[in-house]
Formats: C-alpha cells, sequence, structure tokens
C-alpha cells in the first residue's frame, strides 16, 4: 500500500510535466492504454470464467477509472498536485466514516470539513472549476476502493482489476487519438506520459487489487493517508509548486481525520 501511494504521486507529478504539450487528456489517455496492455499481461484474467455479477463489477469500474484520472489530472493542472489529491482524499475519507456512529468520528468529520474549507477558502486566486474536479476525483477514488474491494475478495491476483482497465483503455481509445492528434506529442511529452501510465497506473492498480484482497477497506483508506502528504513533497521537490502554511495545516487536518477515524476501535458493549 505504501509503494502504491508512493509510485502514484510520483508518477502524476511527472505525468503533469506533459500538459502543456498534450493536455491532461492526452496523459490520461497514455495512462488508460499502458495500464490497459500491461495489467491483462500480468495477470491474465479468465474471463469467461467471471460471474455475471463479477462481469458487472468489472465494467462498473471501467467506468470509473477514466473519469476518475481525468478529472484529477485536469484539477492538477489547474490548483497543482498537492491540493488536488488532498481535496481527491475526502474520497478514502467517506468510505472510512460510512456507517461511523461514534462521537470521534463525528469529531474527524468536522476536523476534515474544516481542512477543506480552508482550502476552499476564496482568495484572488482561487480555482473553484479545478477544486470541482477535485471533488469528482474523490467522489469517484471511494467508487473505486468499494468496487476494487469486492472485486479482489472474489477474484484473486487483481484479475478484475486488469480487466477493467483493459476495457477502460479501449473506451478511452477514440479520445485519446482525438487528443493527440490535435496536440502532437513530443519525444519528451510521451515519455512523460509513458512514465506516468507506469508509475500512476500500472504499478498502483496492481498493488491496490493485491492489497485490497487481503485488507478490508477501511484499513486501506489508513495507508492512502499518504498521499496528501506525497502528492504535497513530489509538487514541491519535482514541480516547484509551494503551498503555503494554512493549506499545509489543511493537509495535516484531512490526514489527521482519515486517521483518527479508522484507526480508533470502536467501544464493545459489556
Amino acid at each position: 500500500m505504501s509503494g502504491s501511494a508512493l509510485s502514484n504521486q510520483t508518477g502524476a507529478a511527472i505525468g503533469s510535466l506533459a500538459f502543456d504539450t498534450i493536455t491532461p487528456a492526452g496523459v490520461v489517455a497514455v495512462r488508460q492504454w499502458i495500464a490497459g496492455l500491461v495489467l491483462p499481461v500480468a495477470t491474465r484474467p479468465r474471463l469467461r470464467e467471471f460471474t455475471s455479477a463479477q462481469r458487472r463489477l468489472v465494467l462498473a469500474l471501467a467506468l470509473v477509472l477514466p473519469v476518475i484520472n481525468l478529472a484529477l489530472y485536469s484539477a492538477i493542472d489547474r490548483i497543482g498536485l498537492g491540493l488536488a489529491v488532498t481535496l481527491e482524499f475526502l474520497g478514502p475519507l467517506a468510505v472510512a466514516l460510512i456507517g461511523a456512529r461514534r462521537r470521534i468520528d463525528l469529531a474527524c468529520a468536522v476536523l476534515a470539513a474544516a481542512g477543506v474549507a480552508v482550502l476552499m477558502r476564496p482568495q484572488p486566486s482561487t480555482d473553484y472549476l479545478g477544486m470541482g474536479l477535485a471533488l469528482l476525483a474523490a467522489a469517484c477514488w471511494a467508487c473505486y476502493i468499494l468496487l476494487n474491494h469486492a472485486l479482489s475478495r472474489s477474484l484473486p491476483g487483481g484479475q478484475g482489476t486488469a480487466c477493467a482497465c483493459g476495457i477502460s483503455g479501449v473506451l478511452f481509445l477514440p479520445i485519446g487519438v482525438g487528443v493527440l492528434v490535435t496536440h502532437p506529442p513530443t519525444v519528451a511529452a510521451l515519455g512523460f506520459a509513458v512514465t506516468a501510465g507506469v508509475l500512476s497506473s500500472a504499478v498502483p492498480f496492481l498493488c491496490d487489487a493485491l492489497a485490497l484482497g487481503r485488507v478490508p477497506a477501511p484499513l486501506f483508506a489508513i495507508f492512502m493517508s499518504l498521499n496528501p502528504v506525497l502528492a504535497a513533497t513530489a509538487g514541491l521537490l519535482l514541480l516547484g509548486q509551494h503551498l503555503d502554511v494554512w493549506q499545509w495545516a489543511s493537509i495535516a487536518a484531512i490526514v489527521t481525520a482519515n486517521t483518527t477515524t479508522v484507526l480508533t476501535p470502536p467501544r464493545t458493549a459489556h
């Protein structure tokens, strides 16, 4: 899970270097194609043996994947890597809070909401469209965790995720081709996009599928707490994107809220 987070954010930072040449949609297209080629070869799913329920889950995940990536990369292009991933992280937090009834969970939800309010406070440079795209990615990430968890429990070795990536790559083919025709890629931009595809799609998707077959979805959300911190760090070191004190504090608040709500054991009846 830790390797997935580190690979994902490093790949996102590298992929953003190609935005000016092939746009975020072009980078997402290459990501989807890389994942769609690599993961089926690595896992060799036996699609004919899937049940109808498993196929429906695969199709649902295939529809979620391009939306989450396109929304996130478009948000990164507008508001930066650290802020985009922090807002996207509300998806795993929502998964952790589903069904919560404890006071500590309510307190964590309030803390996370305060962090989001600070991030989205009106300023001359506030980009609400970018923030809205990041929140759309958050909703899709919550769906991704729940769908991948269900698939990983019934299909070992990441077979379901691999099939979903293959279908997603095919669905994104006309969009990607159209973008790359209108925005011809340079060798450098194509290299950045391919690297992002390997580091942010192929490696994390396979790691996530294997991890979610072994751990509960809420526990998975704890380790996803690494993503906003790693994203902000990658944005600083690789892209020169600086955050102010309030933005770092907001990231810390959202990460703390998620970690606390999952690590705090529920009270047992006596």
